[in-house]
């Protein structure tokens, strides 16, 4: 039998370095069109009317002159026009519609937990999708950081469907090099980096601590709406005995008696204590308003309320 040669092993070595990566990126392509699927009924049936209902643009540009009529501010005649034509016009302005969306999505060890079928990863991958799309069909443009206790990945905001589905990819199938979350420091590179006002989506179980402060300073400039993605086993522990909980941030490790009643009543006060009153007061402190979505219940209806909501207010107020 021949000898094998090193140089034979090396190929081999690297045609299945091949196979692996033609695999993985084959996994992922898979991964993103079905969210694009899922995504898109949603997008053009609801979320997109309603999406442009709630958002204001940056302000008002310039958009024409038309002929003076009696009743017309005085203010809005363009003199150099009304010199032209022997005849007064007035400046038409119309609000513009374009903004730009960012996602701060947290990648932190705690979002690759999840109880009914799905991370939290997979859950922030599908609503980054639907808003994603829904901002680029009313010509808007997405950004997107992903964090976790540090900045680790910036993505610009750009319009089009194929930098949504890039955004998608990375949220869905980045491997992240740190385990531990930190809000402020996405916060902070976020306010440094969108120097205009944007519509800003925080993805995260928001299981950290100071970072109000960065949070209040960002809902001066932007507008930030905080989607706080909630497991329902950290609500309701399951009596199934002796086990053993790992902390996916720190690695820590400790064993719960989940048959124990009183074990199980005081995680479930623990958990309604921070949904419930913890939480919200934090972030009525900072200024912004939380949206609790449950990951085994319906993740629209909130997002729906909350659009109506601002739809709603944006009329009133004109």
């Amino acid at each position: 039998m021949r000898p094998v040669d090193p140089a034979d092993l090396a190929e081999f070595d690297l045609a299945a370095s091949v196979v692996d990566e033609e695999s993985e990126a084959l996994r992922i392509l898979r991964g993103v069109k079905r969210i694009e699927i899922q995504s898109r009924r949603l997008v053009q049936n609801l979320f997109a009317g309603e999406y442009h209902s709630a958002f204001k643009g940056q302000g008002i540009e310039f958009s024409g002159v038309r002929e003076y009529v009696p009743g017309d501010d005085i203010r809005l005649i363009d003199r150099n026009v009304s010199a032209r034509m022997q005849h007064p016009f007035v400046k038409i302005f119309e609000e513009s519609r374009e903004l730009s969306v960012v996602f701060l999505v947290d990648q932190s060890g705690s979002t690759r937990f999840g109880t009914r079928g799905r991370t939290r990863a997979e859950v922030a991958a599908e609503l980054v999708a639907v808003l994603a799309f829904s901002a680029v069909s009313n010509n808007d443009k997405v950004g997107c950081l992903l964090f976790t206790d540090t900045a680790e990945k910036w993505i610009p905001a750009r319009k089009g469907r194929r930098h949504v589905l890039r955004v998608v990819r990375e949220v869905l199938f980045r491997r992240p090099e740190g385990r531990g979350t930190s809000i402020t420091t996405a916060l902070e590179t976020a306010f440094r980096l969108c120097k205009r006002r944007s519509l800003v989506f925080i993805l995260s179980d928001f299981f950290d601590q100071g970072y109000e402060r960065a949070l209040a300073l960002s809902a001066r400039r932007h507008e930030v709406v905080p989607l706080v993605l909630v497991d329902p086993s950290e609500r309701d522990l399951p009596n199934v005995g002796l086990i053993e909980l790992q902390d996916l941030e720190t690695g820590e490790r400790r064993l719960v008696d989940t048959s124990d009643a009183d074990v199980r009543r005081a995680a479930d006060l623990a958990a309604r204590q921070w949904t419930e009153v913890e939480l919200p007061r934090r972030m009525r402190d900072a200024g912004v308003t939380p949206l609790f979505l449950p990951m085994d219940g319906d993740l629209m209806a909130p997002l729906h309320r909350y659009f109506r909501g601002k739809a709603r207010s944006r009329r009133r107020t004109g």
